[in-house]
């Protein structure tokens, strides 16, 4: 039995869903755009040196532990948890 593939007439000349999603964010992201220029981050936003030295070495042992602990990529697994903390911390005052 072959598939109904006529469009139903309330939907005839409307965009499709993916249309209205993208008209959807890109409003989003104008709205946002003007919310961010407008207000001072958050003070919830700031963190102490203390507090990102900290998240740093979580994520650095988080990624020894995916790697096996193999000795020799300490430096690497600390500059890799550092990147990712900063972006983390960068996307949040966002």
């Amino acid at each position: 039995m072959p598939k109904n593939t006529t469009t139903p007439a309330a939907t005839r000349g409307k965009p499709g869903p993916q249309h209205a999603q993208a008209a959807r964010t890109s409003a989003s992201a104008q709205v946002a755009t003007r919310k961010r220029s407008a207000e001072p981050p958050a003070a919830s936003a700031k963190i102490l040196p203390e507090e990102r030295q900290q998240l740093i070495a979580q994520a650095a042992y988080f990624i020894a532990e995916r790697r096996g602990f193999s000795p020799g990529n300490e430096l690497e697994d600390w500059l890799q948890a550092e990147a990712e903390i900063e972006a983390c911390l960068k996307a949040a005052l966002q």
